[in-house]
């Protein structure tokens, strides 16, 4: 009888149930992906991440009972060889499910399901996203500074040529009044010496009177 038990039991009894999800676990850990039923991917995962988590210390003891649930040893020595290594760093979760869709014979929703960290798309654009912050973080703060810098020298230097031009159009403005200056004071000088002229008749005048 099934009293309490909550687990999926995949309308199959315990020996068939048992090889069946051992030979899935195999496939996955020597494939890193298999297709299949969501409901058996979800059994699945309840199965296979307990002995991926055992791989983590390898040693005699931990071999002998991962060899005791996937009874391969060639799969075995593959965990232990290169997903163990993988994995050190992540404390769980060590499977993705992603759904499918649906089986055209009987409409079973279909899944994928994978190691996460052999999908070489989701981890390169996460450690690709994850270093742009870091570097855009890092750099847009050195871009700014740099780029407000060259802004107020460019705004320093367009300012300094405005007051240059301004000092050469007052300077260029007195040059032009100077020589009006000087024509008037030369026009000036001119016409008293125009009144002297009459003076000098008036002297050459008693000069006339006494030759007579």
């Amino acid at each position: 009888m099934r009293h309490g038990k909550k687990f999926n039991h995949l309308s199959r009894k315990t020996a068939h149930r048992k090889a069946m999800l051992s030979n899935m676990a195999c496939s996955l850990i020597e494939h890193k992906t298999i297709n299949t039923t969501l409901a058996k991917a979800k059994a699945l995962r309840k199965y296979v991440e307990p002995i991926l988590t055992r791989s983590k210390t390898d040693s005699t003891h931990s071999r002998r009972l991962v060899f005791r649930y996937l009874q391969n040893k060639y799969t075995v020595t593959e965990l232990f060889r290169d997903v163990a290594p993988k994995i050190a760093d992540r404390p769980g979760g060590y499977t993705r499910i992603i759904r499918t869709g649906y089986r055209l014979g009987d409409n079973a929703e279909m899944c994928m399901i994978e190691l996460v960290d052999f999908n070489e798309l989701y981890t390169n654009e996460k450690t690709k996203k994850n270093t742009r912050r870091s570097r855009r973080g890092a750099g847009s703060t050195a871009t700014t500074t740099e780029e407000t810098v060259e802004a107020t020298t460019d705004a320093a230097t367009t300012e300094e040529v405005k007051v240059e031009k301004v000092e050469e159009t007052k300077t260029e403005a007195k040059a032009e009044v100077k020589p009006k200056a000087e024509k008037k004071t030369e026009v000036k000088a001119e016409k008293p010496a125009s009144k002297a002229k009459p003076e000098a008749k008036a002297e050459d005048k008693p000069e006339d009177s006494d030759k007579k």
